[in-house]
């Protein structure tokens, strides 16, 4: 019996040994996954924090939970990739491939955004304190809710985008693209929209 309970033992570990790996990436913290295909990766809850996916493809990805926290993401693919109530905080993100990405209730305080392609993507309730979101692409995007306080969003282009309910105080727009964007109930103390393009409903002197 306990002769069977070892070799028990010993095959649970060598099948935990082998899930921990996926297309040659070990999940793990601190892992460096560049340029790998991870497409539809089932990455629920897993603990990558400081880790590196730099140019990877991560399309359709399941990354609900996840810890990403400080992770390198420059340039990847998350194209309806799932991070609802991920921790992304002081992630890397630029120029990455977010197009209707599920981010809600998401965690993305003071993560660099600049230049990323979100058009479409939810991120109702999410967290983007001090995020930096220059020159990002958000059509049609929803921030219903979001809390974006000192977040800088200059040079985005917003057509369409849901604000409702947003807190953005203290939030940079300068040459942002705000045309049909909806800051209805949003708190937007702080916020200059002298330097916004379009019209935009809910916006001070900016309104349609």
């Amino acid at each position: 019996m306990t002769h069977l309970l070892i070799l028990l033992v010993a095959f649970l570990t060598a099948n935990s040994a082998m899930a921990k790996e996926i297309n040659g990436c070990s999940i793990r913290p601190g892992t460096l996954c560049v340029e790998l295909d991870l497409r539809g990766a089932d990455l629920r809850g897993a603990d990558l924090a400081r880790s590196g996916f730099r140019l990877s493809n991560l399309s359709g990805a399941d990354l609900q939970g996840a810890d990403l926290l400080n992770a390198n993401m420059d340039m990847v693919d998350l194209t309806a990739a799932n991070l609802s109530g991920a921790m992304l905080d002081n992630a890397d993100l630029k120029r990455a491939q977010m197009i209707k990405a599920k981010l809600n209730q998401a965690r993305l305080n003071n993560a660099n955004l600049k230049s990323a392609d979100m058009a479409e993507a939810n991120l109702t309730g999410a967290q983007l304190k001090g995020a930096k979101l220059s020159g990002a692409h958000l059509m049609g995007a929803q921030f219903r809710d979001a809390q974006l306080q000192r977040a800088d969003l200059s040079g985005t282009v917003m057509t369409g985008a849901d604000f409702r309910g947003a807190d953005l105080t203290g939030a940079m727009l300068d040459n942002a693209t705000v045309e049909g964007a909806d800051f209805s109930g949003a708190t937007l103390d702080g916020v200059d929209f002298s330097q916004v393009i379009g019209v935009c409903k809910g916006c001070p002197g900016k309104s349609d």
